[in-house]
């Protein structure tokens, strides 16, 4: 679950992680109110959108509209907040249609000395979090990793320890911070790690980090994303999640218990089990198509699952063809087909649809769609199933 830069910045607050005073506004005078309040001869108004690239993205219509815009006046940053609220920002992440901005956040200025990118993920092949800084802030970190990966420093740490003072020191040597910055920089990698863990964070990214010119070490951006899966550790950060920014097919799927990823091509897939699902997805591209979308319906779907998963697939307008991939284990054959026959019924399916099933009673499976008289092209495996689906596309 992803969240604000303003609401992870609340939480930084409260774990101890140093960030500038700011205000959320959703209205041209909440944000001229914000300016008044901090006191400050220099703020900066902030498009809270989830998504990376706000400084670089532009307003649809308003090229000359950023994302993050300095102001140096009550009246600045009620007309910039004007400008920004209710219209879409296009960045590097959102793709051409944006995202719509719906709250800034306006936040103090301070004297930048330098800046850092600080990030935190999951090491999977070390099974540890790793602490990632580098001396580029302010660039997109995927930029500089393709580049220059040499101005990437990495430290592992145990989630239950914590970063240890050494590494801290080892990455304070790397990016040249000494004196007081050290000690500051001690305080704060320390803190988020910890913030890392308590959090149950599948990220943490601050880009820029700043060091002022006062040696103080903060959090000028802030994003998190928590682990889905430890959501029920922590019902109360449930209600940060922000419905509007996430795509409306995908929260429909999520609600019904199903997987699901929007994607931007023609062939839509229903698939049961992950590592299926992606292999289904390779083989179509390799095959010449595009799929719609990622969709794992579990080892275990129910019929209305099925049915449910269909009208999701067949929401999308760019969906020509759909592509059904079952190897029946837990969720046995008889049940898709089940599915398939009410599906057709209820949602009425009017692509090309390609089936293709195989392990526990398929033969039955195969018997029922026989003798349904749904309209389907059948697939003996799944290199077959990819070939006719995209051929049925085309």
């Amino acid at each position: 679950m992803k969240i604000h830069e303003y609401q992870a910045k609340d939480l930084f607050r409260k774990a101890g992680v140093p960030v500038l005073e700011s205000h959320v506004a959703r209205s041209a005078q909440e944000a001229a109110d914000a300016f008044t309040k901090l006191g400050s001869p220099i703020a900066v108004v902030k498009a809270q959108i989830h998504a990376g690239g706000r400084g670089k993205g532009t307003i649809i219509g308003n090229a000359n509209q950023r994302g993050v815009q300095l102001v140096k006046s009550a009246d600045e940053a009620a007309t910039v907040a004007k400008n920004l609220l209710g219209n879409r920002l296009v960045t590097i992440q959102t793709g051409p249609e944006g995202n719509q901005v719906n709250q800034v956040l306006v936040e103090q200025g301070c004297d930048i000395a330098r800046e850092l990118y600080l990030g935190i993920v999951l090491d999977r092949g070390a099974a540890m979090p790793v602490l990632m800084v580098s001396s580029e802030g302010g660039v997109e970190i995927e930029k500089v990793a393709a580049e220059t990966p040499e101005k990437i420093f990495r430290e592992h740490f145990h989630p239950q320890l914590g970063l240890d003072g050494y590494q801290v020191r080892k990455l304070c040597k790397k990016l040249n911070i000494t004196g007081p910055a050290a000690r500051a920089a001690d305080m704060f990698m320390r803190s988020l790690c910890k913030f890392n863990t308590t959090y149950d964070c599948s990220l943490v990214e601050i880009n820029p980090l700043v060091i002022t010119k006062d040696n103080k070490m903060i959090a000028l951006d802030g994003k998190v994303t928590f682990d889905d899966n430890a959501m029920f550790r922590h019902e109360d950060l449930k209600a940060l999640r922000d419905l509007n920014e996430e795509e409306p097919a995908e929260v429909r799927a999520g609600n019904a218990g199903l997987s699901y990823v929007k994607l931007e091509g023609q062939i839509g897939c229903l698939v049961n089990g992950a590592g299926l699902a992606m292999s289904t997805m390779d083989i179509i591209k390799y095959h010449g198509g595009a799929p719609a979308n990622f969709l794992d319906v579990g080892g275990g779907a129910s019929k209305d699952q099925v049915i449910e998963a269909f009208r999701i697939i067949l929401s999308d307008n760019n969906v020509k063809a759909v592509l059904v991939n079952i190897f029946g284990g837990i969720a046995r054959c008889t049940t898709i087909a089940t599915a398939l026959i009410e599906a057709s019924k209820e949602v009425g399916i009017t692509v090309p649809l390609v089936v293709r099933l195989e392990g526990t009673e398929v033969e039955e499976g195969k018997k029922m769609l026989a003798q349904s008289g749904l309209a389907m092209i059948t697939a003996d495996d799944l290199t077959d199933a990819a070939k006719k689906v995209v051929a049925a596309v085309k």
